[in-house]
């Protein structure tokens, strides 16, 4: 049970998110912008953690490619697009399914496929990128209702008025406990599921060692082991932010995988589809997350220096290059 003064705090915290749902929406969407903007200035000044997170992650991935003055900026830009994804988490109770397509452009680069899984189900992958909770509330609207695991917060007070907002389009946020079996049946059933597939976790046995710039990295193999099951397509999907204040969704075609291919081809496949899309507009993606929390033994000269030399991590990798 948290402390008194823990509990002072997560109210504090409660109500201060509140106050945020409620006054958000009254915004129009230029006064999004104005205060995204105002808050990312201030959180990158005040961040310092953040900050440096997010130019080390530039600097072993772009540090060859960008000046020291260009990773700035890209990092300053991150701070903008994650304010304002942010504050659209709460702007969204305003969308419905008639006036969303108002402030979001939908591409798709294979219409056919994708109506097809609105009858067969799908397993729905994105990274954090723009607005990455618009990506999900957005296919709701449009008919497809996902389940989604959604880690709970530290203070459990936030839980569920993130959740609401998630569900206005119909989805379904479950808990991780239990996850994989109900995610399974409803996947089955000709369900939906979507996932962010850029989260680092700890070697496990739902773990795997995928490149991502380059550099290894740990996730999760939970989409790839129900797509070995089901036989089911995984749709890649992002959205990033325009100049004149709106987004765009990219819906890019199912993956094409190889016959038999492994949890850790699967999910390598999954990255890949969004790797270089990141590397031609690098500033919606998330900087300022421990991308690379763990790296190998050998050859980690490359690495941010927050990565740490892991025994799970080395002998899951040592695993990998066995099989």
């Amino acid at each position: 049970m948290a402390s008194p003064l823990k509990q002072l705090r997560y109210r504090i915290e409660w109500l201060a998110i509140k106050l945020m749902s409620v006054v958000v929406p009254l915004l129009p969407r230029g006064g999004i912008q104005w205060l995204a903007n105002a808050l990312a200035f201030a959180a990158f000044r005040v961040d310092a953690e953040g900050r440096h997170t997010a130019l080390a992650n530039l600097n072993a991935v772009l540090g060859e490619t960008h000046t020291e003055d260009q990773r700035l900026e890209i990092a300053k830009q991150a701070y903008r697009d994650f304010a304002r994804t942010m504050l659209d988490q709460f702007w969204s109770s305003r969308l419905n399914a008639e006036n969303y397509l108002n402030h979001i452009e939908v591409v798709s680069e294979d219409p056919e496929a994708i109506e097809q899984a609105k009858e067969s189900g799908a397993i729905w992958i994105s990274p954090h990128y723009g607005n990455f909770e618009w990506t999900s509330l957005v296919m709701g609207f449009r008919g497809f209702p996902f389940t989604v695991v959604a880690q709970d917060f530290k203070n459990p007070l936030l839980t569920d008025l993130f959740n609401s907002n998630r569900e206005v389009s119909g989805h379904r946020v479950i808990p991780q406990n239990g996850a994989m079996l109900r995610l399974f049946k409803n996947l089955k059933a000709g369900g939906h599921a979507a996932f962010l597939t850029d989260l680092t976790i700890k070697p496990g046995r739902t773990a795997t060692i995928i490149d991502c710039f380059g550099l290894k990295t740990c996730v999760t193999t939970m989409h790839a082991g129900l797509q070995r099951k089901l036989q089911l397509p995984i749709i890649p999907g992002f959205t990033i932010p325009l100049p004149n204040g709106k987004y765009q969704l990219n819906i890019l075609a199912p993956l094409k995988l190889k016959d038999g291919a492994s949890d850790q081809e699967i999910t390598q496949a999954c990255w890949d589809a969004f790797e270089t899309h990141i590397k031609e507009n690098p500033t919606p993606w998330l900087w300022m997350y421990k991308h690379w929390r763990y790296r190998p033994e050998e050859g980690g000269d490359n690495y941010p220096p927050y990565a740490q030399i892991s025994s799970p991590f080395n002998k899951l990798e040592k695993s990998l290059k066995g099989s």
